[in-house]
């Protein structure tokens, strides 16, 4: 079954859920600031611009999970940067509950997505690359494989993730307008600038 909405993880959790006639099952929509993880064979569906998502799962058990973020302007992409706080959270959020659900840490791989410089306004200060260098430093800090990789470039990407088998779909946007996605990304920016996460996310196992 997917994933519950336990308390410790509800807060960030993805909710648009809707059946998929091409796929032929269920799918999960994630969106800025989101995630969501699913010991079931459905589809998770995300775009990117300049934000970044990773896919990780456990390729023995099938059990799989996949989050989308950007870190908030200032500082820089170091692990101990207090930009880089948000994106540690989001990574540790996952993570979390992957191995809530039962998932191992020594069996875990991962696929990465996204960093596109698709905004004029978030091009500038590199939040892009800094997402990039961010999700890719911290997976390799916690020895998480990395398998596969699609990122920077100038187009948004449309990703859809099979955890139960691995499998990515991806398609890059590259005649569609950007208003949507650059739209979405300028309010998410907005709402880190003046949000804080409080506190920190333990880790099991």
């Amino acid at each position: 079954m997917p994933a519950a909405h336990e308390p410790a993880f509800s807060e960030h959790l993805a909710t648009n859920r809707y059946f998929d006639r091409t796929f032929g099952r269920d799918a999960v929509k994630v969106l800025p600031g989101e995630y969501f993880v699913a010991t079931t064979d459905l589809v998770m569906v995300t775009v990117l611009g300049s934000c970044v998502s990773a896919c990780i799962r456990d390729r023995d058990k099938g059990i799989g999970g996949m989050n989308h973020f950007m870190l908030p302007e200032g500082g820089n992409a170091g692990l101990a940067s207090s930009s880089a706080r948000y994106g540690a959270y989001a990574m540790e959020v996952l993570l979390n509950h992957l191995l809530k659900l039962g998932a191992r840490r020594q069996a875990l791989e991962a696929k990465v997505f996204g960093g596109g410089q698709v905004m004029a306004s978030l091009t500038r200060s590199q939040v892009g690359e800094k997402n990039v260098e961010f999700v890719l430093n911290y997976l390799r800090m916690e020895s998480i494989p990395v398998v596969a990789k699609d990122l920077l470039d100038v187009y948004p990407r449309k990703v859809y993730y099979f955890p139960a088998n691995g499998r990515v779909m991806q398609k890059k946007l590259v005649t569609m307008h950007n208003d949507t996605v650059a739209e979405r990304e300028t309010e998410y920016a907005r709402r880190l600038s003046r949000d804080s996460i409080e506190g920190d996310v333990e880790l099991f196992g």
